[in-house]
């Protein structure tokens, strides 16, 4: 098949299309670079069934000849992480909402099949965990910034299921839980490869606030998995699915981890979230999914556990 992948030279994107590539599809990425990096899809170029073009998802005329060009669409393109999405709420609001309607509204012309990557930040400050696709939500107030991101994703999902209601496009939302692996940075706020790089470089390891809060983090390999089989699935069409492990952690844990698989004495420090962040900063105590509806559709339980995504993470950072 013709697969386009918005957001393709991103961590997760690039991962997908090497997937892609390896089963026998042609592979078209789209990417600003805003988050994503040519050095995570560098070894693609010389494949003669990838193509790359540079250029923003809100750039209609751009992504028009490549909806048209394919059988099918990956919506990956979107603002990640804390720390740019504070720092640049316009963009995140922008290339969320905006992005993504261009996205559906060339797949109803074209009539191609969508799958669009959710975020388990969409339940936002709710404490009936785990989390279930119809749970309610509960979000902070508009002048938090933080809750925008959430929001905005949440609106995608609106968005998606009206085409799907509607227009009777085909379309499957897969929502996110802290997806960890080879290629991800730590620039934007991200714990995981944050701890392995300030921990290789014997730097102290920033923990923020009191580090009780848990989550539950899986590897990109088990991530991908259910998204090529939740994308050819016929009955997960117009439904939305938790992608995620649901091993739940404390962040003081997963530092204390980081520091004895990485070795090293690297201090760990705690530091507030108006510190880290913006003045009253709002986080979610716990984001732990309840994958019972995806392990009955596909089976799936990830095959890569915290310890060995570490030791992955560590092996990447240090070649």
């Amino acid at each position: 098949m013709k697969t386009l992948i918005t957001g393709g030279a991103g961590f997760i994107g690039s991962h997908l299309a090497e997937k892609l590539l390896a089963s026998g599809d042609e592979v078209y990425v789209i990417d600003d670079f805003s988050t994503g990096r040519l050095d995570n899809i560098q070894h693609l170029l010389s494949e003669s069934r990838f193509h790359l073009t540079v250029g923003t998802i809100l750039n209609e005329r751009t992504v028009e000849p490549l909806v048209q060009a394919c059988d099918r669409i990956f919506h990956l393109a979107a603002a990640v992480g804390v720390r740019l999405i504070i720092e640049r709420p316009v963009d995140t609001i922008e290339t969320n909402i905006l992005g993504t309607e261009i996205v559906l509204r060339l797949a109803n012309k074209y009539k191609r099949k969508v799958l669009i990557t959710s975020t388990s930040e969409v339940y936002g400050k709710g404490n009936h965990v785990p989390f279930k696709e119809e749970d309610d939500r509960i979000y902070g107030p508009t002048v938090k910034s933080r809750w925008s991101y959430a929001t905005s994703k949440a609106m995608d999902e609106f968005l998606t299921l009206a085409y799907f209601h509607e227009k009777k496009l085909p379309v499957v939302i897969a929502r996110l839980f802290n997806t960890i692996g080879p290629r991800q940075t730590g620039s934007y706020g991200m714990v995981v490869p944050s701890f392995v790089q300030q921990t290789l470089l014997s730097h102290p390891i920033t923990v923020y606030g009191d580090g009780e809060q848990t989550r539950c983090f899986t590897f990109v390999d088990d991530a991908i998995s259910a998204l090529l089989q939740l994308m050819e699935h016929p009955q997960a069409v117009g439904e939305v699915f938790n992608v995620g492990d649901t091993e739940e952690i404390s962040i003081n844990f997963l530092a204390s981890l980081v520091k004895k698989l990485v070795g090293g004495d690297s201090e760990i420090i705690h530091i507030p979230y108006d510190e880290a962040f913006e003045k009253g900063f709002e986080d979610m105590q716990r984001r732990v999914p309840d994958t019972t509806k995806i392990k009955n559709l596909i089976g799936f339980r990830p095959t890569v556990n915290l310890e060995e995504s570490i030791k992955k993470i560590i092996e990447y950072y240090r070649k």
